[in-house]
Parts: structure tokens; C-alpha cells; sequence
């Protein structure tokens, strides 16, 4: 940092002292000096237990390490590893049994299903695109994706397709809300809709009716001036689905954020969200666009009383995790601060706007503040984060467990002790969350001395994975996660690939997950369409009791039973996790775009992020360990997939190419640290290089 100032102990960019000072304590009750002395104290009370649970990380590896390599050659043994993992402290006892206390947690959470959005925070744009996307109509949904089976027109107005839009739109209607007589295609007269049910007619629009289905409401708006209302019977212009109930706003994985001038941008869209006034103007269509926050929505309920409906999504922030460190703020030794400990007091500093109410519109209606802790290793790392949030609850004046925190479990430590996790945040606990791609990557490194791993296609068939999406929902219900938190399921990666959305995505409220994580708002209007197909809290009736299975498939990591892989296969595989490990970093390094849709090798675009990347760089790293491909193959690889990364980004006037100058490209040299150094990095995590390569990316004036 070259511009900054003192404050209390701390040295603070200058740059986020006075968004601090000038934007973010206003109105807050609080003054900047008690905040300054405040976080100082947090800080140095913090830091070296932060610094300590990640000296516990490296020396657990280190033993199981060291396990491994003692039983160089041998079968692997669950039983022997698992009574390892249990001297060394990795396994801890399991709780008694318990049911969290949380408290004061909004429906969106607690009580409804439906799907989540995860959005990076530094884009503003699709920030307010996320936050939006509580309603979305169910025939734009239809019409511009491939969700029909057939790819969307270009064009002009299909009006082929849009007979089909309309017939599916009330199929689904005719699923959900069924009339009394007839179906909702018969219907002529907007007076005609008698339900079979009538408990469902939720209420009166200005030209529309609402209706109420597992807990989400369905507007059929009426408007025969509209141009689809002109042609309906009965004069329905749309279907509009209550979509993406809850959405994660995220200062982590699908972020580039490395210094102060990040960070800032960053905290100041949570703040416009928190205040409602976060706006972002943009050209579309050679148009001048401005997006707002939607406003909520009202309608007049069956007796005749107004009713309001929540217009934006319920939003979460999901913090750094322990790991990272921020030049933003140093400590007085100099060094640079613990990155999740600032993010947990400034996120939670900025959620006071919302919780006096000073803002335009409120988030939570029950006065909580909902973070998302991510990459937490074990019960103790869980602790710590309770105990950070006591602390930061006392310095800003909230009250207990006002901040909530969702926990991920997407990593092995995690999963193993899940209850024990639980139980170390029982208090506050709102969210529990499969991520099966850190969850692979963190599988991959901890067994990384045990031999060479499956290829990458064939970990979703591994025993392990089934045993832990289980396991995340029968632990949640267990300790009492019903009626009181979410239980999650994982990403649909490919946002042009609705159809298969629809077909496989189905599987997740029928596990009992009240959500699941989509890509874009289309995606949550479709994913919303299984919600009303299943009803969640009806399986977890059926479901709930039911013991949770063992550790000994989640403890047997995906090892080959051989690698008597050809020269093609392996070829084969390299150059899959190159083209997707240069696809994605070149963007991170030379363009700061922590999250993006990024083409595989087989041109499809997949919603791309650092967990996807550990993957890949893990594997190959497993691969060059033990012998399956040799240091020449991988580099052989990457200069083969940055050429076809080159191609696939050369209409974008931004890029950098790598493949003429591999030596030259920042992005090409991290791409392939990350493989060569991928055995070295704590927990095979990503972000240490990542951030390197980055910050020289911006000290060469690169974007």
C-alpha cells in the first residue's frame, strides 16, 4: 500500500479508510475512532489463533502425508486410516445429540425451497440482476433458452415457439395450480379461474391473479393489449414464478479481489444493496440502460387487505475463509491482516443499514445479518468463526447471534465431522451447503501421497461423493436444521444447458434440500419449476429418522485401481484440465474476472471459479506426483490448450493471447504454477499464486 493512514494500530489504505469514514459508519450510530480501536483489538486477539488453526491444516496434512507414503504399494485400508484420522485429532468425537437453536430467521431460509443465486460482488450489474431475480416470467424463460429441447431463435418473434412457450407454461399451471373444471388452456374469461383448491388463490394484481404452491407464489398476469395477450383466450400475457428466493453475494471464489481498491468495490455494492440504492448504468443494444433494485410487490389478498410481497432476493455475503491475507489493512508487526476477520466486521458494519431500517428497502425482515463462511476445516475452525462473530456483534452493537452464518461443507475435514461442525455454531447457524467441486479438490490433495486418483470424470462416481450428499442432509436433520435453515445442494455449471437443467436438477428437492445453486436468473425461474414438483418439507417427513451412513465410503478417497491408461487417454485428460485451467486464469490474471462463463474444450460455456480450477490443477499435480505423465506432457499440454484458449477469446479486444509468448504471459505462468506447485499449497488451494501473479498483473497497469 502507497497511500495510507493510521488508524489506531492498524495502517489502512487510505482508499478504504475513507469509504469506512465517509459511506459506510454514517448512520450506523457508530464512531470511527471506537470502530478503529475496536477492530485493532479484534484483530490482535484474532490473528494469532487464525495463524495457529492454519499451522493445524499443514501439520495434519503433513502426518497424513507421511501415513501415505509408509504405506507406499499397500491396498488402501478405511479401517486403519480411519483410526489414524482419529489419533491425530483430524476425527473428534460426535456430539451429543442436539438441535440448533438459531432464531430469527427469515422464511426465504427457514421455511420456504426454492432455489439460490450466487453472484460475484464486484459486478454491480449482475449484482442487481441476481437481487432481481425473486420474480421471473416463466415464458421468457422458455422462449430463450433451450429448455423446449431445441436451441432458443435468433431474430424476429417465433411464433411457433411461442404456442409451445404458452402450452408448456400451462401444463405447468395445470400441474400446480389446477382449475376446478377443465384446464388452464380451456380457460377464455380471467373470471373463469376457479381453483380445484381454492386455498391457493393467494390474492389480486392490477391485471393479474396469484396464486400460492408449495409455499411459492405464481402470478398469471392478464393484459389482452399485450401482444401474447392478444392471442390467448383468455388473455394471459405471462406466467411469473417467485424464482431465486435467496441469493450469495460473494466476496470470495467467483471474485478477483487482491488489494484495497478490490476489497472497496466490493463493500461498497454490499453497501447499495444494504441501503438500496445500488444503481449501475450500462450500454445494451447500443441503449443507455440504468438498473435499480426492484421494488416489492403488492396485491390485494383474498379479504380484501393489501399484500405485500418481497421483490428481491433475501441476500447473503459470503466472507473469505481463513486462509487469505489482505495488504488493505496491516497489523502493527507490519504484517497484512487476516482477510476473513475484516470481512466479518465490515460486512456486518454495512448490514446495520439494513437492520434500523434506514435503508430503502429491508432485507431481513427479522433483523439478522446472513454470512456465508466458506472453507472452514473442522469443528475448531468453526469455533473461531462463532467466537469472531461474538466479537464483532459486541463492537458494533448488535446483539447475540444477530449474524447468522452459513457454513460450507466442501471440505473432507468438514464432512467428516459435520454434527461436531454444526454443534460449534449451533447458535447462529442458517445454511449448510454440498460443494462437490472444492470438496473434490480438497479429496484430491489430502490424498494426494496415497497414489494416483481416478480421472476427473469418473469422481461423481466415486462412493465417497454419494455418501456426502447424503450424509450433509440426514446430519441436517438430524441437529434440527428443519423449519430453522437451509440444507443446499451444489452449482448447475452450464447456463446454456437448461434442458439438462430441468432433467437433472430435478434430483435435488428430492433429497430433502430445501436449495440449490444456479447460474443466472433464467436458471432460477426453471430450477423453480422442481420445486413445485417436490415437495421438500414432504420428504423430509419421509425421510427424517433415518440414520446418517458411516465414514467409510466418505473416508475412501478416489484412487485408480490402475493406471494402465494409454498415451491417448492420458493426453486426453491433460489437456482437458489445461484448456479449463488456462480458460479460466487467463481472465483472473490479465482482466481481474473472478467468475465468468469460460468454454471448455468442447466449446460448451460453464460457469467458471477458483473451486473449479483447484480441481483441475489438483489432478494434474496428482498425476505428475506419481509418475502417470511426465512434467514434458503437462507442459506439452498447456502450450496445445492455450492456443485453443487463444481462439476461443479472440473476439474479446481485452485479451492477452498466451500461446505466442507462454514465457511472457503472467496467466500462462500461473496456470502452470499451479500445476507444478500444486502439491506444495496449503490444502491445494488456488488463491495464494492466483493473488500473486495478479498483483504483478496490476503493478504492469494490466486491468
Amino acid at each position: 500500500m502507497s497511500d495510507t493512514v493510521t488508524r489506531s494500530t492498524l495502517t489502512v489504505s487510505s482508499e478504504l479508510a475513507a469509504f469506512i469514514e465517509s459511506e459506510a459508519l454514517p448512520g450506523t450510530g457508530l464512531e470511527a475512532e471506537a470502530f478503529w480501536s475496536g477492530l485493532a483489538e479484534i484483530f490482535a486477539r484474532f490473528a494469532p489463533e487464525n495463524r495457529r488453526l492454519l499451522a493445524v491444516r499443514d501439520d495434519l496434512q503433513a502426518r497424513i502425508d507421511a501415513w501415505h507414503l509408509q504405506r507406499r504399494g499397500q491396498p488402501y485400508d478405511v479401517g486403519a486410516a480411519t483410526a489414524f484420522l482419529r489419533g491425530i485429532g483430524y476425527l473428534v468425537d460426535e456430539p451429543e445429540p442436539f438441535a440448533i437453536g438459531t432464531t430469527n430467521v427469515d422464511a426465504e431460509v427457514a421455511t420456504l425451497a426454492g432455489p439460490q443465486l450466487v453472484v460475484p460482488s464486484l459486478n454491480a450489474r449482475f449484482v442487481l440482476n441476481a437481487a432481481n431475480a425473486r420474480w421471473g416470467s416463466l415464458y421468457d424463460a422458455l422462449y430463450g433458452a433451450d429448455a423446449l429441447g431445441d436451441a432458443p431463435p435468433t431474430g424476429r418473434y417465433d411464433a411457433a415457439r411461442g404456442a409451445r412457450v404458452v402450452a408448456r407454461a400451462k401444463a405447468f399451471l395445470d400441474e400446480a395450480v389446477p382449475l376446478a373444471v377443465g384446464g388452464w388452456a380451456d380457460l377464455t374469461d380471467p373470471d373463469g379461474v376457479v381453483l380445484r383448491d381454492p386455498g391457493q388463490f393467494a390474492g389480486r394484481g392490477e391485471r393479474s391473479r396469484l396464486f400460492r404452491h408449495n409455499g411459492l407464489h405464481i402470478e398469471v398476469v392478464f393484459d389482452r393489449d399485450h401482444p401474447i395477450g392478444a392471442t390467448d383466450p383468455a388473455g394471459i400475457s405471462d406466467v411469473v414464478l417467485e424464482a431465486a428466493l435467496s441469493t450469495i453475494v460473494d466476496l470470495e471464489d467467483s471474485v478477483a479481489a487482491v488489494d484495497a481498491a478490490d476489497k472497496t468495490a466490493a463493500y461498497r455494492n454490499w453497501l447499495g444493496l444494504m441501503k438500496g440504492d445500488l444503481s449501475d448504468t450500462f450500454d445494451k443494444g447500443g441503449r443507455s440502460m440504468t438498473r435499480d433494485l426492484a421494488p416489492d410487490r403488492t396485491f390485494t389478498a383474498p379479504g380484501g387487505s393489501p399484500l405485500t410481497l418481497p421483490g428481491r432476493s433475501l441476500l447473503f455475503v459470503r466472507n473469505v475463509g481463513h486462509l487469505m491475507t489482505t495488504p488493505a489493512v496491516r497489523l502493527a508487526d507490519g504484517s497484512d491482516a487476516p482477510e476473513g476477520i475484516l470481512d466479518a466486521i465490515v460486512t456486518s458494519l454495512i448490514a446495520i443499514h439494513d437492520l434500523n431500517g434506514s435503508g430503502r428497502f429491508r432485507n431481513s425482515r427479522t433483523g439478522s445479518v446472513y454470512i456465508v463462511k466458506p472453507k472452514m476445516h473442522g469443528p475448531g475452525e468453526c469455533a473461531f468463526t462463532d467466537a469472531l462473530f461474538n466479537a464483532a456483534e459486541d463492537l458494533l452493537g448488535l446483539g447475540r447471534h444477530t449474524i447468522k452464518v452459513g457454513v460450507m461443507d466442501e471440505e473432507r475435514r468438514t464432512s467428516a465431522n459435520l454434527a461436531a461442525c454444526i454443534h460449534a455454531v449451533k447458535d447462529r447457524i442458517v445454511f449448510i451447503n454440498t460443494g462437490f467441486l472444492d470438496r473434490t479438490g480438497d479429496e484430491i490433495h489430502t490424498a494426494m501421497q496415497a497414489g494416483p486418483v481416478v480421472r476427473k470424470g469418473e469422481m461423481k462416481s466415486a462412493a465417497w461423493i454419494s455418501s456426502y450428499e447424503a450424509r450433509n442432509v440426514a446430519i441436517g436433520l438430524q441437529c434440527g436444521l428443519d423449519g430453522k435453515a437451509q440444507i443446499g445442494k451444489g452449482m448447475w455449471a452450464a447456463p446454456d444447458r437448461m434442458a439438462d437443467m430441468l432433467e437433472q436438477k430435478a434430483a435435488h428437492p428430492k433429497t430433502g434440500a430445501n436449495t440449490a445453486w444456479v447460474p443466472s436468473p433464467t436458471a432460477a425461474v426453471l430450477h423453480a419449476l422442481h420445486y413445485h414438483q417436490t415437495d421438500v418439507f414432504g420428504v423430509r417427513v419421509e425421510i427424517s429418522g433415518r440414520p446418517a451412513s458411516g465414514l467409510d465410503a466418505l473416508l475412501t478417497p478416489p484412487l485408480a485401481t490402475g493406471t494402465n491408461w494409454s498415451e491417448a487417454e492420458i493426453a486426453e485428460e491433460l489437456d482437458n484440465n489445461a484448456q479449463g485451467l488456462l480458460g479460466y486464469v487467463v481472465r483472473w490474471i490479465d482482466q481481474g474476472v473472478g467468475c465468468s462463463k469460460v468454454p471448455d474444450i468442447h466449446d460448451v460455456g460453464l460457469m467458471e471459479d477458483r473451486a473449479t480450477l483447484r480441481i483441475s490443477s489438483q489432478h494434474m499435480a496428482n498425476w505428475l506426483l506419481h509418475g502417470v505423465c511426465t512434467a514434458e506432457q503437462i507442459d506439452a499440454a498447456l502450450l496445445r490448450m492455450a492456443a485453443k484458449v487463444d481462439a476461443q477469446n479472440a473476439a474479446d479486444p481485452l485479451y492477452r493471447p498466451m500461446a505466442p509468448d507462454p514465457a511472457g504471459s503472467l496467466a500462462f505462468q500461473a496456470a502452470r504454477a499451479l500445476v507444478f506447485e500444486g502439491a506444495d499449497q496449503p490444502n491445494g488451494y488456488t488463491e495464494p499464486l492466483l493473488h500473486a501473479f495478479r498483483l504483478r498483473a496490476k503493478k504492469q497497469g494490466r486491468s
